[in-house]
């Protein structure tokens, strides 16, 4: 699949080609707007996609030679919801990995502390999950990633090296900044949209349809939805005989 270095090159070379042709046949002068806005089209299906690898390498599943899955939280830790998500994750023997949110997790040391405890794994999700994140430089994106890697390091007692972009969005930025901190980007190949449905069900439906081995699922410890969602999931890959790991063991242990 094109990535943004080769889709660049290649919408520059058509536009030059069709300069150049133009200097000896008149062209309509459509065709640049069709290149440009082909290109336009693509980088940003690209941004929105981690699995494209459009701006960066993102792992989206792990390997599904055993019935492993990953079961993954954004946006906490949070006092209400994540206490309620390490309970039943204890009641089912489930291992999962939460990727936090820096000033969150700097607010939630000892919860961060007891999910460590718990044999949980801790990921990074910038420090300030801005709404304006996708529009921040290389340098104040990379000052988030080493904030929050540090925070995550200081809890777990190792390095951290996994990072999930906010709202799943990539550009050029946050490449730039991947470089320099080496994180591996985490994304997921089974999305819940749990912050969006408002009906438990339909989630679990949705979830239970498109789980399979290795799969990375995407959830939220971040609203009051989510204990019944969980419940209804680890039953069910119970009963259907998945052991549910680290996005770590599901990556390197299977």
């Amino acid at each position: 699949m094109l990535n943004h270095r080769a889709t660049s090159f290649l919408a520059i070379l058509v536009l030059l080609v069709l300069a150049i042709a133009h200097q000896f046949v008149p062209l309509w002068m459509g065709w640049y707007l069709l290149v440009a806005l082909l290109w336009l089209g693509i980088t940003v299906y690209g941004s929105f996609t981690l699995r494209s690898n459009y701006f960066l390498t993102a792992v989206t599943q792990g390997p599904s030679t055993a019935k492993k899955v990953a079961i993954t939280f954004d946006d906490g830790p949070n006092s209400t919801y994540t206490p309620q998500v390490l309970q039943l994750l204890a009641q089912y023997n489930a291992k999962a990995t939460f990727f936090c949110i820096g000033k969150r997790l700097e607010s939630q040391i000892d919860l961060a502390k007891q999910m460590v405890a718990a044999g949980h794994e801790l990921g990074n999700h910038s420090y300030s999950h801005s709404w304006f994140f996708d529009f921040f430089g290389k340098k104040r994106v990379t000052n988030e990633l080493k904030r929050t890697n540090a925070l995550v390091s200081e809890v777990s007692k190792q390095s951290n090296d996994l990072f999930r972009p906010p709202y799943g969005v990539t550009n050029p930025a946050i490449a730039k900044a991947i470089s320099e901190t080496n994180n591996t980007v985490v994304g997921w190949n089974v999305r819940s949209f749990d912050t969006v449905s408002k009906d438990p069900k339909a989630v679990i439906n949705r979830l239970t349809k498109k789980v399979q081995p290795g799969a990375i699922i995407l959830l939220h410890d971040s609203h009051d939805r989510i204990q019944s969602i969980l419940e209804h999931l680890l039953l069910f890959l119970q009963q259907q005989g998945y052991e549910m790991v680290t996005v770590n063991e599901l990556l390197y242990d299977s």
